[in-house]
């Protein structure tokens, strides 16, 4: 990895309810459990809910980062293990579609962050809003979480299709969650990779792993906490930390693609 040149890698799904901000979470738990320094962005700007999952309640979001004039370091938040979040702000309805000035601010804002900085996660909102569309084209991975659910799989092509149609997003990571067995995940994963292969022309399909289905997991939402740390011996801890030591593997991009990115600068100076 790049010194200066985190890895930034957007959390998304077409369908809400598959368990993304969970991931999310567990996901930056895993890497600062590895040493990595992470920032978890929640970029589901109206209906934010990192901090729920987690049992925090931050001082300061995204809000007052755009309406009072608070600064990404106020609102930058401290987690008990071992990760930053950056919360947004839930139910407020001038954060459901940022102006075109606002995404650039927010861009700039995040080139506050420390240069030693590993990871940043940014989980976003499901479907294919406007500002789901944005975040996913300012990062440089795409991970898309989907479950074994008809549902998930169409909405989860059509995420796909959106980018690929809209915005000229050719490459993707795949994460099965929920997973009955090895087997359905990657029967899920393959018919999904057929769909693009046949339809959007150009589309990279990476399968990064599956979550199996879990009691473990349903405890530590109820508890408020990430499940690799209430049940770091669970079924769904140990794949999700395979996941995390793949993750550590992929390398960061230094060319620009023609999208404004998150550390655009940095990405310029790299490239």
């Amino acid at each position: 990895m790049t010194q200066g040149l985190p890895q930034v890698i957007s959390i998304s799904s077409g369908k809400g309810g598959v368990g993304k901000t969970n991931i999310s979470v567990n996901l930056a738990y895993c890497l600062a459990r590895r040493g990595k320094r992470v920032v978890l962005f929640d970029a589901d700007l109206g209906l934010a809910n990192v901090d729920v999952v987690l049992g925090l309640t931050p001082e300061y979001n995204l809000f007052h980062l755009f309406h009072e004039d608070a600064k990404l370091s106020d609102v930058l938040m401290d987690t008990p293990y071992g990760f930053q979040i950056l919360p947004a702000a839930s139910g407020v309805r001038e954060m459901l579609a940022l102006s075109s000035g606002q995404k650039v601010s927010l861009l700039q804002a995040m080139d506050e962050l420390d240069s030693s900085l590993d990871y940043l996660l940014v989980d976003t909102g499901a479907g294919i809003s406007d500002n789901v569309m944005y975040f996913n084209i300012a990062s440089q991975e795409r991970l898309i979480v989907l479950t074994p659910e008809p549902t998930s799989l169409t909405d989860a092509y059509a995420l796909i299709k959106v980018m690929q149609q809209n915005h000229e997003v050719y490459n993707f990571r795949i994460l099965v969650n929920q997973a009955p067995d090895e087997k359905t995940a990657k029967d899920i994963y393959r018919r999904l990779y057929m769909a693009c292969d046949h339809f959007l022309s150009g589309v990279s399909l990476d399968f990064v792993g599956s979550i199996p289905r879990d009691a473990g997991v349903r405890r530590a939402v109820i508890n408020q906490k990430p499940f690799c740390f209430l049940e770091p011996a669970g079924p769904a801890c140990r794949a999700l930390t395979k996941v995390a030591e793949t993750i550590q593997s992929w390398e960061v991009p230094h060319a620009l693609d023609g999208n404004i990115k998150f550390f655009w600068k940095r990405l310029l100076f790299a490239s």
